[in-house]
């Protein structure tokens, strides 16, 4: 599809290589900037200018007490959307959303070509998905229409990576990535004079986790305070979602996305979603927290109610029930709940199926929900680039990838992977400081109980949670796949970073 835009610049900062003299082999390669700009106009006749390309990430490092220098390290790929303007010498009044996207492993482009920016992919939706070879949309509700936008692909993903000498496990890390990503922001609210606007961290999934993490950096580091947090599909505490021996919350906790899911599909026949998720709520909350905590010393009439009440809810098997002795994971739950239909459930979105691979298989680890919308958004992200945007090159552009994997998490050895604290003292800190939250019923990978559950164990004033706003969509994790969601999303998202809401 032709791009929006009818106007172009030519590309800047590039500086080619020429192949008929490439650089000595004892000469260091020097490593600069590559972005491309490009002028655009919406529909709406806003005009801006995409800058397209990696910047350079570099590191003050000393040896033995000596400087070493500015050495670069690695370089992020992001693409940047600014709001044309005529006065440059005044500060610049409108809000920056920095956003990305989680994992860890995963590149931006969920959020850039499914939500925020003003392109769209044509993916279609869980039972009405597009055929191959996809396409490109225009996005009449692009928060581009409120704020300047920078999205931003962490180190191994999209076409970041690590300069040559330098290794990429260093930036595999909760910590390193965390100093990674505020000093990106930090260099390009500088390098755009941008100190004085009002500036949010939008995140998904893990990126929520990384947004209050970097929102924390950025402040202790810097003295960089950020206006809001935008959390969609929340994990600030894995402890909540990590099925372990000994540790039952998780367990409660997935209870209302299971019995949100069964109902999706029909086997909750004449019940409205908010009364199925109000029971699940109410019974994950009070007795079967209870009958989890009890083990071995739960009677036997208490633990057949326990098997009645979870087989009504979720409407699995009871017999299943009782072999997981009422505890079961997700990828248990995705292989059961349409066992009979031979059917596998997705977890980022429970709403997609796809045949089970084997039908007799206790558990599934292959996602159908993400099987299906990888490839629109691959195309949509390898066309936009080089075609609207005007970047090339040649590496793959990393969407998903396990070359991250492992992540340390060595600075929580011994406790629960959790920034809340970090959130906590900035709500202290910055008593403007507003969260906006976005949770799918359907969403089996950070389900909305768990988040609410960690709200909950918060320590803040009634006047910092007042700061909170949550929204609540019949959609998965990646919310936005769901057309009515998505406007939804948009509509609160505008507000949200609207000076009036401040």
């Amino acid at each position: 599809m032709p791009s929006p835009s009818a106007e172009t610049s030519p590309a800047g900062d590039t500086t080619p290589v020429n192949p008929a003299e490439p650089p000595s082999a004892a000469a260091p390669v020097e490593v600069a900037d590559d972005l491309v700009r490009r002028s655009h106009r919406l529909p709406s006749g806003l005009e801006y200018t995409t800058t397209t390309g990696r910047v350079v990430f570099r590191r003050e490092e000393t040896s033995d007490g000596k400087a070493g220098g500015f050495k670069p390290k690695a370089e992020i790929f992001l693409t940047a959307y600014t709001a044309d303007r005529a006065d440059t010498d005044t500060p610049n009044p409108r809000p920056v959303v920095f956003a990305f996207n989680g994992g860890p492993g995963s590149s931006s482009v969920w959020l850039h070509l499914g939500l925020l920016g003003p392109r769209l992919v044509d993916s279609g939706d869980a039972g009405n998905l597009t055929p191959p070879p996809f396409g490109l949309v225009d996005n009449p509700q692009t928060l581009l229409e409120h704020a300047d936008l920078v999205m931003i692909d962490p180190v191994n993903t999209g076409f970041s990576r690590v300069v040559d000498g330098n290794t990429a496990d260093e930036f595999h890390a909760f910590e390193q990535d965390r100093d990674l990503v505020a000093e990106v922001i930090r260099l390009w609210t500088t390098r755009n004079n941008r100190w004085l606007s009002p500036k949010y961290l939008v995140g998904e999934s893990y990126g929520t986790l990384r947004a209050v993490a970097v929102a924390g950096r950025l402040f202790d580091a810097y003295g960089m305070s950020v206006n809001g947090l935008g959390l969609i599909s929340t994990v600030l505490n894995l402890g909540t979602l990590t099925f372990a021996p000994g540790v039952d919350t998780p367990y409660a906790l997935h209870l209302p996305t299971y019995a949100a899911i069964a109902c999706y599909h029909g086997r909750h026949p004449g019940r409205e979603l908010a009364d199925v998720v109000r029971e699940a709520e109410e019974y994950a909350a009070r007795d079967y927290g209870y009958a989890l905590s009890q083990g071995s010393r739960l009677s036997p009439e208490e633990y057949d109610a326990a098997v009645q009440r979870l087989a009504k809810l979720t409407t699995l098997d009871p017999g299943f029930i009782r072999r997981t002795n009422l505890r079961w994971d997700y990828a248990q739950f995705s292989a059961e709940l349409l066992r009979e239909q031979e059917l596998a459930v997705g977890r980022i979105d429970g709403r997609f199926t796809a045949p089970a691979e084997d039908p007799q298989a206790s558990t599934n680890w292959d996602d159908p929900s993400l099987a299906a919308i990888n490839g629109p958004y691959a195309a949509a992200i390898n066309h936009y680039v080089r075609a609207e945007l005007g970047y090339e090159n040649d590496l793959p552009y990393e969407i998903l990838t396990g070359r991250v994997q492992p992540w340390s998490y060595k600075e929580f050895e011994g406790v629960p992977i959790d920034v809340t604290r970090t959130l906590e003292r900035l709500m202290a800190h910055n008593p403007s400081l507003r969260v906006h939250v976005d949770y799918g019923y359907y969403d089996g990978a950070t389900p909305h109980f768990a988040a609410e559950y960690v709200w909950a164990h918060m320590r803040l004033t009634d006047a910092a949670r007042a700061r909170f706003t949550h929204h609540y969509y019949e959609a998965g994790h990646m919310m936005y796949l769901q057309p009515e969601a998505r406007l939804g999303q948009l509509e609160a998202l505008a507000e949200f970073v609207s000076p009036a809401a401040g």
